[in-house]
């Protein structure tokens, strides 16, 4: 069934679909890389869409973020297979390590851990905000030739407080994200 676009959510903590149109497809992911990757693969292979919009949390590298923003790009930043590659980079691959969106804006690092300490190399690489699923959907959406975008809701500090502070601030990025998607719904 063609649907101009589709919504990929890790959660539903994160965005309730009650409170969404009924034509608008919402796809919950489950948390990380694997589950976006098949949650994306599904999306795509059952709603054909032109656009897939990526909605969650994240924790911020970047000291004056708040509240929801907008990603333009996004990494890997737990593919770690020195010396092979570098950091962020998969060996012998010739695929992006960086992906881009339609849309301006932050930069992502994406992996399969919640981040609870400081690492440099998000700093030195100038990673903005840190989530578990947005690379994954990028890199499907890329693979099928999909635009994509996607806002984050920043829900912590990506530090030792950070599981208190997302567990407290999960689904407060709901209404601004609404404001967003009704955006991209008059454009279409």
């Amino acid at each position: 069934m063609k649907n101009s676009l589709v919504l990929i959510v890790a959660l539903e903590d994160e965005l309730d679909q009650g409170i969404l149109s009924s034509h608008i497809p919402i796809i919950y992911s489950g948390i990380g890389k694997i589950n976006a990757t098949i949650a994306t693969f599904k999306a795509i292979k059952e709603y054909d869409p032109s656009l897939i919009i990526n909605f969650g949390t994240v924790g911020k590298i970047t000291p004056h973020l708040n509240g929801l923003i907008q990603i333009g790009a996004v990494v890997q930043r737990d593919m770690i297979a020195e010396p092979l590659a570098p950091r962020g980079s998969v060996p012998f691959s010739k695929k992006p390590d960086q992906l881009r969106s339609i849309a301006s804006g932050y930069v992502c690092g994406t992996g399969d851990s919640f981040v609870t300490t400081q690492d440099l190399w998000l700093i030195q690489k100038g990673i903005d905000v840190v989530d578990m699923e947005l690379f994954a959907i990028a890199s499907v959406a890329h693979e099928h030739q999909v635009d994509w975008v996607s806002y984050k809701f920043i829900s912590d500090d990506a530090n030792e407080s950070s599981g208190h502070e997302w567990t407290k601030q999960v689904s407060q990025g709901q209404s601004l994200f609404l404001e967003k998607l009704q955006m991209h719904l008059e454009q279409t």
